[in-house]
């Protein structure tokens, strides 16, 4: 069993959860991603990993209550325990096998988006520990769905975009980017975050030919490669997220497949929501 020893509410229906998992924090790297049942009935939910500390043995997770099981873990408690907590899976981020000397002439630009803000930190923190400063995007809807800025700020170059320009940058994170971009010029963009918007990211920095990298876990199920949900369309060959990924060339990727795919089970996603609650109000 895996216990929760810290919780907290970062913005509307986003919370942090610090888990007691000394195997996962000894092996993790910046990019992995656990997989975690609340009970031996519970259905697997992949989670990237936000940080881990080797030395308590915790590892961090970011939540956002929306399907009825991340709802249900969202109003888990300091004490209470994970049934399971499987990791680090998928491959860590390309940059951490490159050399250190390689890494530090280089100018790596991050875009992260509402909760795909909570995996860009420990990749940022990493290279910052390793001596390189990147500067990293946080973009959100308004200032009230913002995350991780004050930790981001510790370890990079930090600028904000808002939807509504109620802090930082009027505007969507591609509008911030191209302005980076054009001032001091990148050698690799990583984007994380919702689809739609590592979509637009990669079609802006293909116009200045950036390499970019984009984190595809959203589209992610059972984490092992066998239900077959997270397949995705890379340079016309078919991958799965999970055991291939979870990152991948940005302007490889089909992103308007993977949109699709992602909205594949929303009905079962409703009705699961729609029982749960049912449950509740039975007292059960």
């Amino acid at each position: 069993m895996y216990p929760i020893l810290e919780k907290r509410l970062l913005a509307e229906n986003i919370y942090e959860m610090r888990i007691h998992a000394p195997r996962v924090a000894a092996s993790a790297q910046p990019g992995q991603f656990v997989i975690i049942r609340l009970d031996e009935y519970g259905e697997r939910i992949p989670l990237t990993i936000s940080d881990y500390d080797p030395a308590d043995g915790s590892v961090m997770i970011v939540i956002q209550a929306l399907g009825a099981s991340t709802q249900r873990l969202c109003a888990m408690n300091v004490g209470e325990e994970l049934s399971s907590f499987a990791g680090p899976l998928g491959h860590p981020s390309e940059f951490v096998k490159k050399p250190v000397e390689e890494l530090r002439k280089k100018r790596i630009l991050f875009v992260a988006g509402g909760v795909g803000t909570a995996p860009v930190y420990p990749q940022a923190k990493w290279l910052h520990e390793h001596g390189v400063t990147a500067d990293v995007i946080i973009g959100a809807k308004k200032k009230d769905l913002l995350i991780y800025t004050d930790e981001m700020s510790r370890v990079a170059n930090v600028h904000i975009a808002t939807d509504d320009g109620s802090t930082g940058y009027h505007g969507m994170v591609t509008g911030l980017a191209k302005e980076l971009i054009e001032k001091n010029g990148y050698d690799l963009c990583v984007a994380i975050g919702p689809m739609v918007m590592m979509k637009f990211v990669a079609l802006t920095t293909r116009e200045y030919n950036l390499p970019t990298v984009a984190s595809l876990n959203t589209l992610m199920v059972d984490g092992t490669g066998m239900c077959g949900a997270c397949r995705v369309t890379v340079g016309g060959k078919t991958y799965f997220t999970c055991v291939d990924g979870p990152e991948f060339d940005a302007h490889a990727v089909d992103f308007d497949e993977a949109m699709r795919r992602q909205g594949m089970y929303r009905t079962q996603e409703q009705k699961a929501i729609e029982e749960a609650k049912k449950r509740i109000d039975n007292g059960q």
